[in-house]
């Protein structure tokens, strides 16, 4: 790509490196076929348009990437002149009106960014938006639209087994935490045009689903630190397993008892803890703005805290027994546009 001058133009593609982050971008480039240079991290690193060199002329698409954590960054690439695309369902604060950004951004707890680029394109590569949705646990949302399309109850499965396996890799202290780092498990979907074909054909697929299992099985047995009648807190240690469950456990749960609140805390090395919080599935809001009050960000039904120092645990806990679960959702939610 280069300008009228012949001076040659870059490509940046920047996602979360979770399931819905990755088949995001996949489906865009599936779309728009073109050589990009991809910034991605595993689940907490969101300040990611800070690694981004775009100049003027460069354009940049964003994928499942907070606007309110990056909006400074965002300015920058602006007003540096690069085009920016922007597809997210994170809470986004004003977004910057400005004739070089694109935004696609939807705040409803039943959407994600997968289902987001499907929609903007016309259900073109429904099935990477389903394993999207799956791995972020929208297992309902991703059903009904699987069914619309026609795709089989077998097929249904094994797009839910690729989502939870792609979307549990994402988590992790560090690289070391897991077993193939995001940018990697890119290069890996990316060879395939239909994940289906993908799971069948991947090695990596069975050992992230084989990984999950057995941690899930041990967090699962892991006895609550804190409960009452609607809603549970788990406290895991600090160990490399809980680094790589906290997102998926907090994911089984919740799907295991839709009627409940759960928070799963993990112990990090200087003694704070690294929070996963998912509302009821039967009332599914109001997990942000809890989170929010400590510094944390996420979704009106599942959101996190990177660092909740230890001295705040029992404030989060009384915060965690007193919130409204079907509180609406208070973020703005900007029309999309062109």
């Amino acid at each position: 790509m280069s300008d009228p001058t012949g001076t040659r133009l870059a490509r940046f593609d920047v996602c979360n490196g979770d399931a819905d982050g990755l088949c995001a971008l996949r489906q865009w480039r599936l779309h728009a076929p073109a050589p990009a240079t991809l910034v991605t991290g595993l689940k907490h690193d969101i300040e990611l348009l800070a690694r981004v060199p775009a100049q003027r002329g460069d354009e940049v698409s964003v994928f499942d990437v907070s606007l309110q954590r990056n909006r400074a960054e965002l300015l920058r690439l602006l007003e540096a002149g690069a085009h920016v695309r922007y597809f997210d369902h994170h809470a986004a604060g004003a977004v910057p009106a400005h004739p070089a950004l694109d935004v696609h951004i939807d705040l409803a707890s039943d959407t994600c960014t997968s289902l987001i680029v499907d929609r903007a394109l016309g259900g073109a590569f429904r099935a990477w938006a389903l394993v999207g949705a799956y791995g972020d646990n929208l297992t309902d949302a991703a059903d009904r639209l699987a069914r619309e399309s026609g795709i089989a109850a077998a097929d249904r499965a094994a797009l839910k087994r690729l989502g939870e396996a792609i979307n549990y890799n994402a988590y992790g202290d560090d690289e070391r935490d897991v077993q193939i780092v995001p940018r990697a498990l890119y290069e890996v979907l990316s060879r395939h045009a239909d994940p289906l074909d993908l799971a069948a054909r991947e090695p990596i697929i069975d050992a992230l689903d084989a990984g999950r299992r057995a941690d899930l099985a041990r967090g699962l047995a892991w006895p609550p630190h804190w409960q009452d009648a609607r809603g549970r807190v788990y406290l895991l240690p600090d160990e490399p397993w809980t680094r790589r469950v906290l997102g998926c456990l907090a994911n089984e749960l919740a799907n295991a008892e839709p009627a409940l609140a759960h928070a799963v805390l993990k112990r990090q090395r200087d003694g704070s803890c690294a929070v996963s919080v998912r509302a009821p599935l039967a009332a599914p809001a109001g997990a942000n703005e809890l989170c929010r009050r400590f510094g944390g960000a996420g979704r009106a039904r599942a959101a996190g805290i990177e660092r909740l120092p230890a001295h705040q645990i029992d404030r989060f806990i009384a915060d965690f027994a007193a919130t409204r679960w079907d509180a609406p959702e208070t973020g703005v939610r900007p029309p999309a546009t062109r």
